[in-house]
């Protein structure tokens, strides 16, 4: 697998977000939910979470009981790699970082942490348990 890039966005509707994207520009719908979608756009992962007009107020949301940064980017990798960075960047990293799994025993069950950066930007590393489930959802 090659290094697929994740960027994660507000949006003020999902429905116009999915239109535009899917019905528009000819990208594929991955997983979501009733405030979420993942976009498919030429192999790279764009999650739109739905939010109020947004100002950066809302910096949070929550996904299978946890909080979430909204706004945050980040890369998928491979399992082997993602071990290796979780292992080198909790040594690193004064605070420690708190790895998760979500959707365990689900389509797109993945392992993830985050980090912040010195400007305050948040980076999710993630590495899903089936390469080919980036964008499974459950039908």
């Amino acid at each position: 697998m090659k290094n697929a890039f994740h960027l994660s966005l507000p949006c003020l509707n999902i429905e116009k977000t999915r239109s535009f994207y899917i019905d528009k520009l000819g990208a594929e719908l991955g997983r979501f939910a009733h405030n979420w979608i993942d976009i498919d756009l030429f192999e790279h992962q764009i999650t739109f979470t739905q939010c109020k007009k947004f100002n950066f107020d809302y910096p949070q949301y929550s996904f299978e009981g946890k909080v979430l940064p909204s706004f945050h980017f980040g890369i998928i990798t491979e399992p082997e790699l993602w071990n290796g960075l979780y292992q080198r960047l909790s040594a690193k990293l004064p605070a420690g970082l708190e790895k998760t799994s979500f959707l365990r025993n689900e389509p797109g069950e993945h392992n993830t942490f985050f980090v912040k950066d010195p400007n305050g930007y948040v980076i999710e590393f993630k590495c899903f348990r089936e390469q080919n489930q980036i964008f499974a959802r459950k039908d």
